[in-house]
This record gives C-alpha cells, structure tokens and sequence, in this order.
C-alpha cells in the first residue's frame, strides 16, 4: 500500500492495523540535538486517546508511547525516530457481523474494490486508530516549533450547529470542558446535544479550528507546494474530514475585493502589519507572517445502531445497526490531530525554506 508517507525534509511514515497489534510512526529528518523523551509524547496522545468521557469511544487504551530508536542520552541523533502504541482493547468480535456487508459512510466498498479484500475488524488502516502515529510524530514537531517560538491554539469550534461565540472565547476553557470548546456555555449546549442524538442511536459532526501564531513569513511556494494546500492535503488526509477553509474559507466567495483584502501598514514599533486577516495568514500561496487560521469540517461518525441501507457480497440488500464501540461524535479526539497534521506541515515547510536564498546557505556555511 503505498501513501502511508507524508513529508520531504521532516518525513513521516505511519503503520499498523486497529486491530493488529500496534500502530508506530517513523519519523526521518528530525534534526539532531533536541531534546525528547516518552514524556514530551505521551500528553499529546493522552488528548487523543479514547474512553476519556461520556463523548467518546468506551474502548479503552492507555495508549503509551515506546520511544525504540533515534535517540540517545535523552537527545535526537538524526537518525529515524520509531514510536510504537501497543493495542491492548481489541474486540474483533464486535465486527463479525459486517464481515460480508458494506457499512454506510466507511471506506469498506472502496478498499474492497481497491484491493479485493479488507480487514472488516474497525477498517484496518482506513480507522481512525491510525491517526495515533501522527499525533506521535505531530508531538515531535510541536516541540521544534516551540522552540521557534511558534505556538498553537487548536479547540472545538462547532458541534452540529452550535457554535462557539468569539465574544466568549477563554483560551483557558478549551481544557476544562471534554469537548474542548473555549465557550462554555456553547460546550453545556453541545454536550446536551450529543446525549440527546446519541440516545437516538444516532451521531454528530462538528469543526476543528487551529490558530497558529510566530510563524515567519516566507513559508511554502508559489505553484504546486502552496503552503495553504499542502496544509490542505494534510488535514484532509485525516479519515473524516471533508472541507478545509483557509481564513475566512468559503465566505470570501461573497466578499467584494475591498472587503476581502487586508490592509498592510506598519505600527508603531515600524513593524508591517495587517489591518484585517481574511487571507488567514497566507497570500499566494506563502505564510505573510500574521495568524495563519485554519478550519476542519469533520463528518459525524457513520458506525450508529440506527438501522441503515446497506448490501453485502451476495448482492442483497439488507439493513444493519452497527453495534461495537464507537465515538457518538469524534470532534473532541480530532482536536489535537489537526494540530499535529498541521505542525508537520509547517516544520517540513520551514526545514525547506532554509535553502531558499544564498543569504541562508551562506550564514548556514560561512566561516568564522
């Protein structure tokens, strides 16, 4: 299977099954030096991991982190980082059911028509389980940013149509509440709401959004590596999200030219700024030094006991309830997934735009 890879520079390679025995990352082209251990991943994964609340999946896993090469004496060598996360909560039974039938809304008729067999225990590597190696690797590449002084702000904007309100946002709130909303108010509605569809043995989708501030100017190119659509790809690359907006997103296609454009003017320190930030951080296609924003629409999670239309390999159509255990909304989990898939995307960004003036090549090599 090829596609398990993403990167050039900050190279990541993901692997494992939800229901094998363990699913790992190997990262390449982690610079040497930095300082990293399994207690710089391991709250990382704890974001993600399930059985944290009455919102998620009851499947429980620990979800800890082996740290098995690339490091020594507690720091990086430059040489490939291998994680692994051991499954220790398999039910495979809970799939028996779907063994010979195509459920709704997963990737189980196109891995079939693919490959001519799928692994029907959870999806195999179309679960969402995979998506433990990136949030692994993501770790590793928050710390470099970091250190750069680039920082992230990544929280639940929406559940179905509740929303956060701006006026309300409290960067403090985003890890009181389970739903990981900077609104309380919005996450006691939301919470209310997924109880009630979950009790209709039903689901719910909502949108992640990520405020990435320190990021310099200059990032990503002109053409085909976009530093907006190779955050795109990324964020799409995770199983359930459908759209990705930029900035104001889709709203700008009712915007006229002068209410889209920011403004560029210096402040008081003699700083060029912007006096507005529609573009989200990136004008053709490279980081202008501001906020970037970015926003993830997730779809709400097909595996529900409501009864739904299906077929299977006999050419029947049947009904099915899909029973197991599943997240009634996995918003909250996908969190801390965007922000990894983004801080891989913009470390690989920034290791790439090193050489892209011969004032860097030559401040990198030049002699004393």
């Amino acid at each position: 299977m090829a596609g398990s890879t993403l990167g050039t520079i900050f190279r990541i390679t993901t692997w494992g099954e939800s229901h094998g025995k363990a699913v790992g990352v190997v990262i390449d082209g982690c610079p040497a030096g930095l300082s990293l251990s399994e207690e710089d991943i391991q709250p990382f994964l704890n974001r993600r991991k399930p059985g944290q609340s009455i919102y998620s999946t009851p499947r429980s896993e620990e979800d800890a982190v082996e740290l098995l090469s690339g490091t020594f004496e507690g720091k990086t060598t430059g040489t490939p980082i291998s994680m692994i996360v051991y499954n220790k909560s398999q039910q495979s039974r809970d799939y028996s059911q779907i063994a010979s039938c195509y459920r709704p809304g997963h990737a189980d008729y196109t891995f079939d028509a693919k490959y001519g067999f799928r692994d029907y225990r959870g999806g195999g590597r179309s679960s969402g389980r995979e998506t433990t190696a990136r949030v692994a690797a993501g770790a590793v590449a928050v710390k470099i940013l970091q250190q750069l002084g680039i920082t992230f702000t990544t929280f639940t904007r929406s559940i179905g149509d509740i929303e956060i309100d701006d006026t309300r946002f409290d960067k403090e709130e985003i890890f009181r509440n389970k739903l990981y909303m900077p609104d309380a108010e919005a996450a006691a509605r939301a919470g209310d709401y997924i109880l009630e569809m979950t009790k209709a043995h039903d689901s719910v989708g909502g949108c992640v959004e990520a405020r990435i501030t320190g990021v310099p100017a200059g990032l990503g190119d002109t053409v085909f590596e976009k530093l907006d659509a190779n955050l795109a790809k990324a964020i799409m690359s995770i199983g359930a999200v459908k759209c990705v907006e930029i900035g104001d997103g889709a709203n700008v296609s009712r915007m006229t030219g002068s209410e889209d454009n920011d403004a560029f003017f210096f402040d008081e320190q003699g700083n060029l700024t912007k006096a507005s930030n529609h573009a989200g951080g990136i004008l053709g296609g490279m980081s202008d030094g501001s906020e970037i924003r970015l926003r993830a629409a997730f779809k709400a999670t097909p595996s529900i006991l409501k009864m739904q239309h299906t077929v299977n390999k006999d050419n029947e159509n049947i009904e099915i309830s899909i029973k197991g255990r599943h997240d009634p909304v996995i918003v909250p989990r996908a969190v801390v997934v965007v922000e990894a898939m983004a801080a891989i995307t913009l470390l690989d960004s920034l290791l790439l735009n090193m050489s892209a003036t011969m004032d860097g090549i030559h401040k990198f090599y030049a002699k004393d």
